[in-house]
């Protein structure tokens, strides 16, 4: 197990924090260097931060306190909580973005980023189906951490929700759910966005919003197809998370 050896470089840019945190939220940096995005994370002028920033080489930065609200979510919508900032804990992962060469996580990067989910999870209540990406919350305005984010290994290490459907669970969803679809496949799509934690509303008409939602969808759960048109194994996948999403919700077993 990766061990945890924490940098202070303590942020000013937080403010109080009215009840324990119940999500954790994954961002990447989307800056050129990793310095950079530290040091903007500590600029009070930039008004923005998180609670961890790790670096490709594994060191993990302490910016702000577990306790405390950092400012790192923005605009965005999460099982109906609509202030994110407040209910969950930000993490940083060094990573250019798809802006300034979107690259694959270093396996040290990852490991230590796998190990502080843990830790945090060790201190406090956070389900398995409120531990996601920046996209998730904001899907028209934001793509990280991305389709590179290793989010299986994530969840194989007990942390998160994934799914991969049977091959004939896949081929008995047939055809493609893209723009300009309306009538009960989007309906159910749309509904099933929106029940799984998606700020979607239910309706009948795929539209930017319901494609920019499929898109962040896949950037998490079907990292191979991104493209925002809800093809068989998209579906598949989605009915899988949203059984165990449930499952969860039922049993109250949290790792």
């Amino acid at each position: 197990m990766t061990e945890l050896i924490f940098i202070e470089a303590p942020s000013p840019n937080h403010d109080r924090r009215h009840a324990p945190p119940d999500a954790i939220v994954l961002h990447y940096t989307g800056m050129q260097t990793g310095e950079a995005a530290l040091a903007r994370l500590c600029d009070p002028e930039a008004k923005v931060s998180a609670h961890y920033l790790v670096e490709e080489d594994g060191r993990i930065f302490r910016l702000v306190d577990e306790a405390a609200r950092a400012w790192h979510a923005g605009r965005g919508v999460w099982q109906g909580d609509t202030d994110l900032n407040a209910s969950s804990i930000g993490i940083e992962i060094v990573n250019p973005g798809h802006a300034f060469g979107y690259r694959p996580f270093p396996e040290v990067q990852v490991a230590a980023v796998i190990a502080l989910v843990a830790d945090i999870r060790s201190r406090w209540t956070i389900a398995d189906a409120r531990i996601i990406a920046h996209s998730d919350l904001a899907p028209a305005r934001k793509e990280d951490p991305g389709e590179l984010f290793p989010w299986k290994r994530l969840a194989e290490a007990g942390h998160g929700l994934w799914f991969e459907p049977a091959a004939e669970r896949v081929a008995a969803l047939t055809g493609l759910l893209q723009p300009g679809d309306g009538g009960i496949g989007v309906i159910v799509l749309r509904a099933g966005l929106h029940r799984l934690g998606y700020g979607v509303k239910p309706g009948d008409a795929y539209d930017a919003e319901t494609v920019s939602t499929v898109r962040a969808f896949q950037r998490h759960w079907r990292p191979s197809r991104v493209d925002g048109v809800a093809d068989g194994e998209t579906r598949a996948r989605l009915v899988g998370l949203l059984q165990l999403a449930s499952a969860e919700s039922a049993t109250g077993v949290l790792n």
